[in-house]
C-alpha cells in the first residue's frame, strides 16, 4: 500500500429528473417552466431542512448531496408526498411527475 492516501467519506447522492420532460417542454415550453419552478421551489425547501446541498443541475435534473441516507429518504418521500398532493389540485398541464435515486457510497 502506498504511503499516500486519498481522503475517503461516505457521500449519499441524490438525483431527480421529471418524467416526460422534453415532451412537456415541446407541448407547452412556458407553461413547463413554471411548472418546473414552482417544483423546484418544494423541492429547494425540503432540502435546505434536510440539509441536503445541491451540486448540479440540468435542465429537469438535481444532483444533491447529503451526509445521511435517512435524510436523503425522507426528502424524497416528502417531496413525492408533495408533488402528488400539487397534482391532485392542479389541472393536467400543471401536473409533473418525478424520478429520484438516491446512491450511497465512498
Amino acid at each position: 500500500m502506498s504511503e499516500e492516501q486519498s481522503e475517503r467519506k461516505i457521500a449519499v447522492i441524490f438525483a431527480t429528473d421529471v418524467v416526460g420532460y422534453s415532451a412537456s417542454i415541446e407541448k407547452n415550453e412556458n407553461q413547463t417552466l413554471r411548472n418546473l419552478k414552482d417544483c423546484r421551489k418544494i423541492l429547494d425547501t425540503l432540502l435546505a431542512k434536510h440539509k441536503g446541498r445541491i451540486f448540479n443541475t440540468a435542465g429537469d435534473s438535481v444532483l444533491a448531496e447529503f451526509n445521511s441516507a435517512v435524510s436523503a429518504v425522507e426528502c424524497s418521500t416528502q417531496f413525492q408526498d408533495q408533488i402528488r398532493e400539487r397534482n391532485a389540485s392542479s389541472p393536467d398541464e400543471k401536473k409533473m411527475e418525478f424520478r429520484i435515486g438516491i446512491h450511497i457510497g465512498d
